[in-house]
């Protein structure tokens, strides 16, 4: 059996001076974010991996895969975003010299130091189907007005600073302007090539966790059981009348079903952290998201050049249905372990500038690879 945790209760004023201490005491947030992480790099093992095979079968267990990490879409960067935005307070209040070095500039930095990584290593598996720049005029477009598959980055940088000029402005104005922003990119009224659509769309959420911590505290302060059935079957109906209508381009639908599905991503966290083994491993990774998110791509590109020819050759039908039903799993898995052991690696051989703006690293202690507390909190807000 597993031990269970107590409720969590809710923190202090998020406005106070010490704004990360409640968020500290709390092991949920870690909990979700390492569900997401998790649910992105499933995502891409998914869409440019698995399903660029022939996979040979009857049953339509491709199909399937696709269809469940779909469903999905709404819960996964919304609930990260919401996150950030709850640990983004504390920041926005600080002058703009520091809010610019430790927040816009750090995340710009990692930005760009990422993007001409992927892009150089991307050029050794040109079949890998993701988004990559063509040449100067395409990587000039992915530094500025069309961010790549690393579009988080550039989406926190971009937001730190919006926050930081909105912040005196009326939460219902600021967050209503940003939900419109949001339906009109959900309802394909903008132009979005390459990943613009993401920053677009996941701005309000940003902004919400940061307005509204205080709210998202009591609801996870106050998550049970009943309330999880209820609301993970009213996702189930969404989604379906959305499939069924098409409901998702209308105007504000789509950001609707994501605030639902960030509510019930929030209530499924603070559960699972109350299974102390499932949440402490969960609450680990999340704790660690960034080397995951910017080294997973490449990693994965490679291993699908690699893994291309193995599930190609002909092998018993029973084989290759197992092979299909459990290979998502187990490569994303094998992703993830590979980013964490290559962090690990990396930070020994005196490479932390990758992760961490290098003028920043001589404020860190000697163990800032393996931060705790308050400071963990000051490193990987945002990731």
């Amino acid at each position: 059996m597993f031990a269970v945790r107590p409720p969590i209760e809710p923190g202090p004023n998020p406005r106070g001076p010490a704004d990360g201490e409640a968020l500290e005491r709390m092991t949920w947030p870690d909990v979700a974010k390492g569900a997401c992480i998790l649910l992105v790099v499933l995502w891409h093992v998914i869409m440019k991996h698995y399903l660029q095979l022939d996979w040979h079968l009857s049953i339509p267990v491709p199909g399937a895969w696709g269809t469940v990490t779909e469903q999905l879409l709404p819960l996964r960067m919304p609930l990260f975003f919401t996150i950030s935005g709850m640990f983004a307070i504390g920041a926005v209040n600080r002058p703009w010299r520091v809010l610019g070095r430790s927040k816009v500039a750090r995340f710009l930095y990692l930005y760009v130091l990422w993007l001409l990584i992927h892009t150089a290593l991307l050029t050794l598996v040109p079949d890998f189907d993701t988004a990559r720049a063509d040449g100067l005029v395409g990587l000039l477009a992915q530094l500025t007005i069309t961010p790549s598959n690393l579009w988080y980055l550039y989406a926190l940088a971009l937001y730190f600073a919006i926050a930081k000029v909105v912040r005196r402005l009326p939460a219902p104005l600021v967050v209503g302007a940003a939900f419109i922003l949001s339906a009109a990119a959900s309802a394909g009224l903008l132009e979005m090539p390459g990943d613009r659509g993401g920053v677009y769309k996941n701005l309000v959420f940003f902004l919400a966790g940061m307005y509204f911590r205080p709210i998202v505290e009591r609801l996870a302060a106050s998550a049970n059981r009943p309330r999880l059935a209820v609301l993970g079957v009213s996702y189930i109906g969404i989604l379906a009348a959305m499939a069924v209508t098409g409901a998702d381009t209308w105007p504000g639908v789509w950001p609707l079903a994501c605030v639902l599905a960030a509510v019930l991503g929030v209530t499924a966290a603070v559960l699972v952290s109350r299974w102390v083994w499932l949440g402490n491993c969960l609450a680990a990774l999340g704790r660690g998201t960034l080397p995951i998110y910017v080294m997973h791509m490449p990693l994965l590109a490679l291993l699908h050049r690699a893994l291309v020819p193995p599930l190609s050759v002909d092998m018993d039908g029973r084989l290759r249905l197992v092979l299909a039903v459990v290979e998502p799993v187990i490569l994303s898995a094998v992703v993830v372990w590979l980013c964490r052991l290559l962090y690990r690696a990396l930070v020994k051989m005196r490479a932390g500038w990758l992760f961490e703006l290098p003028w920043a690293q001589s404020h860190r202690s000697p163990a800032w690879p393996r931060p705790s507390g308050s400071q963990r909190n000051k490193i990987f807000s945002g990731l």
